[in-house]
């Protein structure tokens, strides 16, 4: 049984999160919260498996809580956000949030994220990576090529063989593994065994901050 937390100032939000999750078999809803301090306060008492985090909130923000959240080790979070409000989603994922999710997602959609987090698996779904990275990387587009050359590589990248980086690359763009494999022409097995390498050699913990890692370092040029 999967325990998951809602967090959202809206009721009216975590009633429809919590009539879609409720009829799943292997999920469970333990509690709700409608602030950051709040949603806290719950994951400390109930230790949910995976937290549904609303970003813009009254009092602490959802960036703050899912930092809060992840140095605790209390649960697994998932950031919902509404795309076109939300400017604090790329924080919040460099907070230490597993995945994110749109709240116009199907609800098909919110299901199979908790699950995928659960089973420890970072959510990033291809359409939306590419949107939420174009955007947050906007203000870095404008920097001159010049200055964009000036830049020292980032530390790690060295690190990494040839293949490696090509690995991290498609995972930055938002690719699964067996999308990888497929565009590498190479077994899903082999390319977890990288993705396993690039996170082990750059001292991440996930996709997620791969994702976060690759696009900070410039490997992804912004729009792509």
């Amino acid at each position: 049984m999967t325990r998951v937390l809602l967090v959202d100032d809206q009721a009216l939000v975590r009633s429809g999160f919590r009539m879609i999750l409720s009829v799943e078999a292997d999920l469970e809803i333990v509690g709700e919260a409608a602030d950051g301090a709040e949603a806290v306060r719950a994951a400390r008492a109930e230790r949910p498996d995976v937290i549904l985090m609303d970003v813009q909130m009254p009092g602490t923000d959802g960036i703050e809580a899912t930092r809060q959240v992840v140095a605790e080790d209390l649960a697994k979070v998932v950031i919902l956000t509404t795309f076109d409000r939300d400017d604090y989603l790329f924080d919040a994922l460099d907070a230490g949030a597993s995945g994110f999710l749109l709240k116009n997602a199907e609800p098909e959609a919110l299901v199979d994220a908790v699950r995928a987090v659960a089973g420890g698996h970072a959510l990033l779904a291809p359409e939306v990576t590419k949107r939420v990275i174009e955007r947050m990387t906007a203000g870095e587009a404008r920097d001159s090529a010049t200055a964009q050359q000036a830049q020292p590589a980032a530390p790690g990248l060295d690190l990494l063989t040839e293949r490696e980086r090509e690995v991290l690359v498609l995972v930055a763009e938002g690719l699964s593994n067996a999308e990888v494999a497929a565009r590498l022409v190479v077994g899903e097995a082999t390319v977890k065994t990288h993705v396993s390498n690039v996170l082990a050699k750059l001292h991440l913990r996930d996709r997620v901050q791969a994702v976060v890692w690759a696009h900070r370092a410039g490997l992804i040029p912004a729009g792509e």
